[in-house]
């Protein structure tokens, strides 16, 4: 399935197709194009061609005006009169 968004192409690959011919989906890639990968009908990840530009990942050095982290105190301590982890235990078992 294809999709036509504002100016790329994305395609919807299921698990087992792009398992089976991988390096055909990454040569798609290469060329630009983004893949995704869906379970089912649920999209699980998805495939970008790789920018050699900064993007995403860029470390910036703090402003200046702003102290150091050496300088900021850490908050107090939490008093609880309960274990931590049995809180934890406790919340996990309330999710399933």
């Amino acid at each position: 399935m294809t999709r036509y968004d504002y100016n790329m192409v994305m395609n919807n690959i299921r698990i087992a197709d792009f398992k089976s011919r991988l390096s055909e989906h990454l040569r798609q890639v290469r060329r630009g194009h983004t893949l995704t990968v869906m379970d089912r009908n649920t999209p699980i990840a998805r495939v970008v061609p790789y920018a050699e530009q900064g993007g995403i990942l860029q470390v910036r050095s703090p402003h200046p005006k702003h102290p150091k982290l050496s300088r900021i105190s850490l908050p107090p301590p939490l008093r609880l009169r309960r274990d931590v982890v049995s809180l934890l235990m406790e919340e996990r078992q309330v999710e399933r």
